[in-house]
């Protein structure tokens, strides 16, 4: 419904027309009817209405109307982008009605103020005209008061006045003049003028004469308007609510910040802030990242920090302000010592150890070269974690894991957008952050057992750009949205089998095969390091004293590992 009942069409007091001048036309007979075409509109009986002509036909009707003082038919057009229109563009059931006021404005257009009076059928066009005559026939609906017609009448003035209710714009005494009204004939063409609905539809209910088809035809374009009055009203009231609320939120929150300053506390907050701007401008991050986080601190300060969202813009400014942003000087590779720390921790493996070492020999040489990434493929138990570990020790790094068993989401590489509730950055920011280094030697174990693309994305297409040397020196995490260095980072990976890895991903990395180990491998790693490790586990031996009498020989080992340990590592 167009504003339905919005427009205060009260009756306007009929004033005398003032009378064009018009050129020679012949009389129009009495049992005829001068006809306007409408191209928008649809007059019912009963309506006052405002009508603007200004093709050269309709003014001609207009004035001959008035200087004759002879009632004007109005038809609907059927296409209302004709302009020379005939019998046959024109639906021919209409209203008649009287020209109460006539002005003529600026630029040829002219208004008129109609009265509709009654529904009337063409019945034949005549010629002759400079515009449309026509004869017709007047049809009157009676007033029939049954108790069908009283029983719709009822219902018709009680959505009518609910739809008033509903629409908030509506003059109140509208409502008023419905309830008074008392022919149901007036009140189903009041609401049909009103209602927001198709020219087609209105002209159908001007076209149904049974009054009690009438009703119902109303009745049931009013339901439906009424409906969307009402879900429209409840969306309006649910947004002023919600409006009210963080209105009254944010004057709370307004109180609440004076009353900690007249006690002192915001003093705190402000040092609070204070310490972390001083943090954001140590950090060393990058000019322009920097300059991003001044422009969320400053949004911080604004908005303070008890509001949920700057609570998230808090935690947000610590993520970037703790990030190791600085570039580092690396600690000079010992080939010597790397071969030592190598044989410490590991027996056997000397075609690995020597691989290692050469790697460890070329990021030497060239510190800032786009070395290859290490992948130890082999069975578990062989020590390809603690290979990774090893590394870490002999270059001097701290060594970070990254488990990717069952990793399905790419959120978890590449971390979640700011825009969702506890949203954190990717398992790699995280990593760096714990390590407080970028000169981090950063694992990512099982990778063979990556979760494919999903509803949650690919991890492994995430995980290409980090390993990516011609990429990686510009990631960005989803949530911090700023660009991050991962290119000072040694990235090692290791994997059960090769099968499972996706292409892309494995021509990225050197494949390093850790094949099981001997019996006599076996033993050794028993003798030099197992049994120790288990004496001091299960208090046989510590720093202040030990159980000489409890021995392993090497037959008991090599039974152990005979019968009870069969698998490669």
């Amino acid at each position: 419904m167009n504003k339905l009942l919005a427009q205060d069409k009260q009756p306007v007091a009929a004033a005398p027309a003032e009378k064009p001048r018009a050129g020679a036309v012949k009389p129009v007979p009495e049992d005829a009817l001068i006809l306007i075409p409408m191209r928008n509109t649809v007059l019912f009986p009963g309506v006052i209405s405002p009508v603007t002509v200004g093709r050269q036909g309709s003014v001609a009707a207009a004035q001959e109307a008035v200087r004759s003082e002879r009632k004007v038919g109005f038809l609907l057009q059927r296409d209302p982008q004709k302009n020379d229109v005939g019998p046959n563009d024109l639906y021919w059931v209409g209203t008649a009605g009287q020209v109460v006021r006539y002005i003529t404005g600026g630029e040829g257009a002219h208004h008129m103020v109609v009265q509709g009076q009654s529904r009337f059928r063409a019945l034949e066009f005549l010629e002759g005209w400079p515009f449309l005559v026509a004869r017709v026939q007047y049809i009157e609906t009676p007033e029939e008061m049954n108790p069908e017609v009283e029983a719709r009448f009822l219902q018709l003035k009680s959505q009518a006045v609910e739809a008033i209710q509903l629409l908030p714009n509506a003059p109140e005494e509208l409502a008023v003049v419905v309830q008074g009204l008392t022919s149901p004939t007036m009140l189903a063409d009041m609401v049909g003028n009103l209602l927001d609905v198709k020219l087609e539809d209105k002209q159908a209910l001007l076209e149904t004469f049974d009054l009690k088809k009438r009703l119902d035809r109303v009745l049931a374009m009013l339901s439906e308007r009424v409906g969307v009055l009402r879900i429209s009203k409840e969306i309006g009231d649910k947004t002023k609510k919600e409006f009210d609320e963080r209105q009254r939120e944010h004057v709370l929150r307004e109180q609440m910040r004076q009353i900690q300053k007249e006690l002192g506390e915001d003093e705190d907050s402000g040092a609070e802030l204070a310490g972390l701007k001083k943090q954001i401008d140590e950090a060393g991050m990058p000019e322009d990242v920097h300059q991003h986080a001044a422009k969320e601190l400053k949004r911080l300060q604004r908005m303070g920090e008890g509001s949920a969202e700057g609570s998230m813009l808090r935690t947000y400014l610590e993520w970037l302000a703790e990030l190791p942003w600085k570039d580092e000087a690396s600690r000079p590779i010992d080939i010597a010592q790397a071969r030592q720390v190598l044989d410490e921790d590991h027996y056997g493996l000397e075609k690995i150890k020597k691989r290692i070492l050469e790697h460890l020999a070329v990021r030497k040489l060239n510190p800032t070269g786009k070395s290859p990434i290490l992948c130890f493929v082999g069975p578990p138990g062989v020590g390809k974690t603690s290979l990774g570990q090893s590394i870490a020790r002999a270059t001097g790094r701290k060594f970070q894991r990254i488990a990717l068993g069952g990793v399905h989401d790419e959120a978890e590489i590449r971390g979640h957008r700011r825009t969702y509730i506890g949203a954190l950055p990717g398992n790699v920011i995280q990593a760096l952050r714990r390590a407080e280094s970028r000169n981090t030697v950063l694992m990512f174990d099982e990778i063979d057992k990556l979760g494919q693309g999903g509803f949650h994305g690919d991890p492994s297409s995430a995980l290409l750009e980090v390993l990516d040397p011609e990429q990686n020196s510009h990631f960005r995490d989803n949530y911090l949205g700023v660009d991050f260095d991962l290119s000072k980072v040694m990235f090692i990976t290791t994997a059960n089998m090769l099968d499972t890895i996706p292409g892309p991903l494995r021509d990225r990395m050197e494949i390093i095969q850790l094949p099981g180990y001997t019996e006599e491998e076996k033993l050794e790693i028993a003798k030099r390091y197992l049994v120790k490790r288990q004496l001091e586990a299960n208090g046989l031996k510590s720093a202040d004293k030990a159980i000489e009498d409890f021995v392993l020989g090497d037959d008991v080992l090599r039974a152990i590992i005979g019968d009870y340990t069969r698998e490669a590592g």
